[in-house]
């Protein structure tokens, strides 16, 4: 049976991430830390090489495509694109932790938006189209190695919703330039709508974990 491996990366630190910030839609670049971080873990790691990058549209995930696996064809998808936090975009929680608008937004659940924001539903949905998109790329162009370079929420938002063993999200929660491998199979996911979460990547030794 034929297996379709993905690597699924989060993008390098941005300003707005260092500040605490929710950083969804705005289109922020690597912070110089950011880079460092991302070449210093190239330097450490291994990054096996991939046939193609799927990336998120907003430049975050592009510099990081480009620094993981450079001269490599890079394919965006909007579907990839973090969630929309609306009226939170660019805040801390601290500036917005006594409005009624937050206090309602934390309460979680799928059908909760923040104000002009996207709901967590939306996420899932979007988050299926890509995976579907992806693995129709994949065995359209005969590929069986690739790399999906997008953001941390829609990352345990994929293996939360989609990957085996089922965990919660925040047991998928992954650090800058890091994420998990999966192998999809043809059968398994027009069956089941599911892929095997093979582990976290890159590989790290003991003395690292």
């Amino acid at each position: 049976m034929k297996g379709y491996r993905l690597q699924l990366i989060r993008h390098g630190i941005t300003q707005g991430n260092l500040d605490g910030k929710y950083v969804g839609v705005t289109d922020l670049p690597l912070c110089p830390q950011g880079v460092d971080e991302l070449y210093d873990k190239i330097s450490r790691y291994d990054y096996p090489s991939v046939q193609k990058v799927y990336t998120s549209p907003l430049k975050r995930c592009k510099q990081t495509a480009d620094i993981l696996h450079p001269n490599r064809y890079t394919a965006e998808l909007p579907q990839l694109i973090e969630m929309n936090f609306g009226t939170f975009e660019n805040k801390t929680a601290q500036e917005l932790m006594e409005t009624e608008e937050y206090k309602k937004f934390i309460k979680g659940g799928l059908d909760n938006p923040p104000p002009q924001g996207e709901s967590m539903r939306d996420v899932v949905n979007r988050s299926y189209e890509a995976l579907n998109i992806i693995i129709s790329d994949m065995m359209y162009e005969g590929l069986t190695n690739c790399a999906v370079v997008t953001h941390g929420g829609i990352i345990m938002n994929m293996l939360s919703c989609f990957g085996v063993p089922k965990l919660s999200p925040m047991e998928y929660a992954c650090d800058f330039g890091e994420g998990f491998e999966i192998l999809i199979s043809a059968s398994m996911w027009q069956r089941s709508n599911a892929f095997e979460i093979l582990g976290r990547f890159p590989y790290k030794g003991e003395d690292e974990e």
